[in-house]
């Protein structure tokens, strides 16, 4: 006996029923559900599922990128969304989305709205999203709204991308200079002291000291290997914990140097977060709950969320981001202004350009400064194996 997943719907409804059924194959556990009434929109067998790898199939903001471009050029042509997804399917590479959108063609198909049928898959579709999409059906504007969300998705995709790539070079050296470090201590090392010890020589302090790290790590390699898995296990614990989260966005934010960054990047997700979905249709205190889920700092977060309780009680706009000292005195400002004028959206998509121009400006000097940074750290490295090794082994050999 198989056990299958269903994803369903009763004849004549639009609400979306999901469940486990048991049946010995699949057109037996179709019959099952039609029995009972349903209408199966999707069916998988969950044994041959089970322990497939979705890592190499995860769907990644490129992907979603391209998806949106898709749909608003096909809608905007007047391509019915039912075909529209259909078409998409036929263009997608990733296997995960091709079958997520392909179930979503045939729950629209079967009579259900286009974000209700997105919302069924949060997992690939979030909040944002969503929301952006049921706008554009609310509105009657699905293909300007499709759009605004591409434009949207194709910024902050540039935006990750810059900054992962300023951080490859320095995460590749180091963690290249920490591997090397820790082979040379464990096999390299305890040859080169023995040597020296074999002399009857005193061995010079540094030396020591680099004899007492080797010989701990030859002996209790094991205890390193401990100690990494229980520190990225707390690491761990503290990111799904929502005060320690909070507590590591509070360090972020007031990092120095790149403390900055962080700050720009989260008022940038603000900004043009927020100007999609008011673009969109979407009332102000509902996009504000959305941007505070989407800003990716619950520092930001908070603010956020305190903004809307100020707005829908009458108040300021920019209110709360001018008592807090980690939002620069620009960003209240201009929020204020842009309320009194009527001009918000144009408002926000100026603090969305400044913010990214000072975000790409110091991304660039972080690179120009880390160059020389990580020079001194191989240089120190370097000098420390000189003067603890192989200084000692040519005052040796001059005297011999």
């Amino acid at each position: 006996m198989s056990v299958f997943s269903y994803r369903a719907r009763k004849k004549n409804e639009v609400e979306i029923f999901e469940g486990l059924v048991e049946a010995e194959s699949e057109s037996l556990a179709v019959e099952i559900l039609e029995e009972r009434g349903f209408l199966v929109l999707f069916l998988e067998n969950k044994k041959s599922s089970f322990g497939q790898i979705d890592i190499l199939n995860k769907v990644k903001a490129k992907d979603l990128v391209i998806l949106s471009r898709q749909l608003s050029i096909l809608i905007s042509a007047g391509v019915p969304v039912v075909e529209a997804l259909k078409d998409v399917v036929n263009q997608t590479k990733n296997k995960k989305l091709k079958k997520t959108i392909m179930d979503v063609a045939i729950e629209v198909e079967g009579g259900v709205k286009f974000s209700e049928a997105l919302s069924n898959h949060s997992k690939i579709f979030d909040s944002f999203f969503v929301n952006i999409i049921k706008s554009g059906e609310v509105s009657g504007r699905l293909e300007e709204v499709l759009l605004y969300l591409a434009d949207q998705l194709e910024k902050d995709y540039e935006l990750k991308s810059k900054i992962k790539g300023a951080m490859i070079y320095p995460v590749f050296v180091v963690g290249a200079l920490v591997v090397i470090g820790v082979l040379m201590m464990i096999f390299v090392v305890p040859n080169l002291i023995e040597m020296l010890e074999q002399t009857g020589g005193e061995l010079p302090f540094s030396t020591q000291i680099l004899k007492n790290i080797s010989d701990f790590m030859v002996s209790y390699w094991w205890t390193l290997i401990i100690l990494a898995g229980v520190l990225f296990e707390m690491g761990h614990l503290i990111v799904k914990n929502e005060k320690g989260k909070k507590v590591l966005d509070n360090i972020k934010l007031r990092l120095p140097i790149f403390g900055k960054l962080f700050n720009y990047i989260s008022i940038i997700r603000f900004s043009r977060s927020l100007r999609t979905l008011q673009l969109g249709g979407v009332d102000l205190v509902s996009s504000l709950d959305i941007t505070a889920s989407m800003v990716g700092n619950l520092v930001y977060a908070d603010l956020i969320n305190q903004t809307k309780l100020t707005v829908e009680g009458g108040g300021e706009f920019g209110e709360v981001f001018s008592s807090s000292p980690i939002i620069p005195n620009m960003v209240p400002q201009m929020l204020d202004t842009g309320e009194q004028t009527g001009k918000i959206n144009e408002v926000l998509e100026k603090i969305s350009e400044f913010y990214t121009r000072e975000a790409n400006i110091l991304i660039a000097n972080l690179m120009s400064l880390l160059e020389p940074v990580i020079m001194i750290v191989l240089g120190v490295a370097v000098g420390l194996m000189v003067t603890s090794i192989i200084l000692p082994m040519y005052q040796i050999s001059s005297n011999m």
